[in-house]
């Protein structure tokens, strides 16, 4: 019996696959189906160490972002300031009813108003006639038709500055509102004020600013220039004057008095006592 057996196990083990497989209730061996499930574990495992990475990514990435999100505690308290505000001219002594209207342009920069005050307090300027200027040689009009046009300048250049300052200081209580309302937002701990994109538009909204004040800051440097230019120009028309004055002596007077002098030492000379 037990050679029987024996022998029916050894042609079981030489028969091929298909006989293997009625025997032992369809288990076959398939290299190509082995090596595919070996191939598709491996794939899974690297799969599982990139969700794994990927896992240890995001929770980095989840910690920064609550680290960032925190705000400084009380940050009015800790960087709130207090700045001088532009005040607008007041107290201005009016004894002769003159001065209102320059008062006025300078606080709102009307320029009809500024050209109106700026009248009220300045002396009026004159206009010389036809007859008076045809009445005057050619170097003497030139020169008082110059004088004139630099009086005309200044009185345009200053009512110009002048209507620029009344603009800014018009303009100063709207402007240090809207850097209040950003101050406010930007110390603010409401999570919707300090989001990204809250952040990057109130970033902007600084440097909008910026670039209002600057452009404030050189219409005054251009009024500056301005008036520079015109007391560059008086320094220059007096420099003019001076030496347009000596030309003129030493053409006409000082020959005039040297011949006068001549004059009177040859009658000097040629004088004789009785």
């Amino acid at each position: 019996m037990k050679k029987a057996f024996a022998f029916v196990a050894l042609l079981v083990l030489l028969s091929p696959t298909m006989g293997r497989a009625q025997f032992f209730s369809g288990i076959v061996y398939d290299p190509t189906n082995f090596h595919n499930a070996v191939l598709r574990y491996y794939q899974l495992r690297m799969q599982l160490a990139q969700l794994q990475q990927t896992y240890a990514q995001v929770v980095n990435q989840y910690k920064l972002a609550v680290q960032m999100a925190r705000s400084i505690q009380n940050m009015p308290a800790r960087y709130r300031a207090q700045f001088s505000n532009w005040r607008n001219l007041t107290n201005v002594p009016d004894a002769y009813q003159n001065t209102g209207g320059w008062v006025e342009g300078a606080n709102s920069g009307n320029l009809s108003t500024v050209e109106y005050g700026y009248r009220q307090t300045t002396n009026q300027l004159e206009r010389y006639s036809p007859d008076q200027l045809d009445s005057l040689p050619p170097e003497e009009r030139q020169r008082v038709l110059a004088n004139y046009a630099t009086v005309e300048l200044a009185d345009g250049a200053n009512t110009s500055s002048l209507a620029t300052i009344g603009t800014l200081r018009a303009d100063a209580p709207l402007i240090q509102r809207q850097i209040k309302n950003l101050e406010n937002d930007s110390l603010s701990n409401n999570p919707q004020l300090n989001s990204q994109v809250a952040v990057l538009n109130k970033i902007n909204a600084a440097n909008v600013l910026i670039l209002r004040t600057l452009q404030d800051a050189n219409n005054l440097h251009l009024s500056q220039l301005e008036q520079q230019v015109l007391a560059s120009q008086e320094r220059r028309d007096a420099m003019t004057t001076t030496i347009n004055s000596d030309i003129y002596q030493r053409e006409n007077i000082v020959p005039e008095i040297s011949r006068v002098t001549n004059s009177l030492g040859t009658a000097l000379a040629n004088y004789r006592l009785p």
